[in-house]
């Protein structure tokens, strides 16, 4: 029963009212928030107390689309748009094997956790015939550096002989998919509180998933209780496969499907009409807005603020970080601002605290985990970013939100998930960095070999 202690931060709550306090105090016990309220604390023997002097408190952040194994090709199609990018990287992508994996995800994990993120979402859609345990692998890499995890059991079964955009050696026979859904429910989905790990069903995109897999899929998600999510609407290339396949623009097809729902959230959603953006509002559809990789591709920018204020709940996400080579989440803030604001050509399109919603609570939200994570509130689970702005690059700024989400790249100095240290004084304690860079930087050379590119 030993209580933990911050005292003497900033702290912006993202609870309901907006409550921020100058100089406040959390008290953690068992993992759980036990109280978080104004001025200082009066301490008990045995208390474990962390000095929150110069710095700001949030809730952990919440990233809601990633593919890790992206990480061990990043730099590759530089100047190209998605399609072209991905049918560069499929060949690449199709000698990814558990080691690669491994290194991989560890070093996204590693890259996540120092941004100030404590729940991360990755879409795991590449299962090469003799990869072996891909998800399995990143579900252990997520337990060693201690982020909450949850994994998307992705899946391609339309390929390139059948009019998708996949080569044929890299898609999945349907009945095997469905299985190994299944299998990974039964493995790994955990439906308690604070729960570590937590799965959903993502077929990937409408380009590279047959209209049978995905009815299926949502048939048995909807069964077992878990959450779906797949890529929707990322660029103008997608609507015309969607025209010219399907004989309608993406979110139509998801609502032929019955795709549509409080239990579905989808990446990128950057090509959508008034009435679409009306609809995930009717149907609470999340979104997972990735702004840095939508740039990268030059796939445009989502609708963001017309979302929110439809009521769709807008997490975000850094996204593969083929097409993010930066892959941290706390810098997604700022993106996100700024876009929003040279969408709109609108100093006032999306403020700072609207921001750091999105990162927080809103991509909760998108995971059906608002009631457990996303604020700092009593009852919640003691996911806590803190957060330097004492420092040369944030000092002189008076509001400490400004500082988070304007300020320059921000890297947490203290992270917290379910109570337990992850990150101290700006370093990982669950695992060493000099370490995962050497891994990665081993296995990504042995991917270059394997698939005949240049290392």
């Amino acid at each position: 029963m030993t209580r933990l202690v911050i005292e003497g931060c900033a702290i912006a709550t993202v609870d309901a009212d907006s409550t921020e306090h100058a100089d406040g105090h959390i008290v953690v016990r068992d993992g759980f928030i036990e109280a978080v309220k104004d001025g200082p604390t009066q301490l008990q023997d045995g208390d474990v107390r962390i000095d929150g002097r110069g710095m700001l408190a949030t809730p952990g952040l919440v990233n809601c689309h990633h593919h890790l194994y992206q990480w061990a090709t990043r730099g590759l199609a530089q100047e190209a748009t998605l399609f072209e990018w991905l049918q560069e990287l499929y060949p690449v992508w199709a000698h990814v094997d558990e080691e690669i994996e491994r290194a991989a995800a560890r070093a996204g994990l590693a890259a996540l956790a120092r941004s100030g993120c404590t729940t991360a979402s990755d879409h795991h859609y590449l299962f090469p015939r003799d990869g072996g345990d891909l998800l399995g692998v990143e579900v252990e890499a997520a337990r060693d550096v201690g982020l909450r995890f949850h994994p998307c059991r992705g899946s391609m079964d339309l390929g390139r002989s059948d009019g998708g955009l996949p080569p044929d050696d890299v898609v999945e026979d349907r009945d095997a998919i469905l299985a190994a859904s299944q299998d990974a429910i039964d493995r790994y989905h955990d439906p308690s509180p604070d729960a570590m790990v937590r799965i959903a069903l993502a077929p990937c995109s409408p380009f590279s998933v047959t209209t049978d897999l995905m009815r299926e899929a949502a048939a048995l998600a909807r069964d077992k209780g878990v959450r779906l999510h797949t890529h929707m609407a990322e660029t103008e290339d997608e609507e015309r496969f969607c025209l010219e396949l399907f004989g309608c623009r993406p979110v139509e097809y998801l609502e032929r499907l019955n795709w549509l729902g409080d239990d579905v959230w989808l990446a990128h959603c950057v090509h959508l009409d008034d009435h679409e953006i009306t609809r995930f509002g009717e149907t609470r559809t999340g979104v997972a807005h990735c702004p840095s990789s939508n740039a990268r591709l030059g796939a445009g920018i989502a609708p963001v603020p017309a979302l929110v204020k439809a009521g769709a709940p807008v997490g975000l996400g850094v996204d593969g970080a083929a097409s993010n080579e930066a892959g941290e989440l706390g810098g997604e803030l700022r993106q996100a601002l700024l876009v929003a604001r040279l969408a709109h050509n609108n100093p006032q399109a999306l403020t700072a605290r609207q921001s750091l919603e999105l990162g927080t609570i809103h991509g909760a939200r998108c995971l059906g985990r608002e009631a457990e994570i996303g604020s700092l509130e009593p009852g919640k689970v003691a996911d806590v970013a803190l957060w330097r702005l004492d420092d040369v690059d944030h000092a002189g700024i008076a509001d400490p939100v400004a500082a988070l989400v304007l300020g320059p790249r921000p890297l947490v100095d203290t992270l917290l998930v379910g109570g337990r240290v992850v990150v101290e004084g700006g370093e990982l304690t669950t695992a060493d960095e000099h370490t995962i860079a050497n891994e990665l930087r081993s296995q990504s050379r042995r991917l270059a070999t394997r698939a005949g590119v240049a290392a």
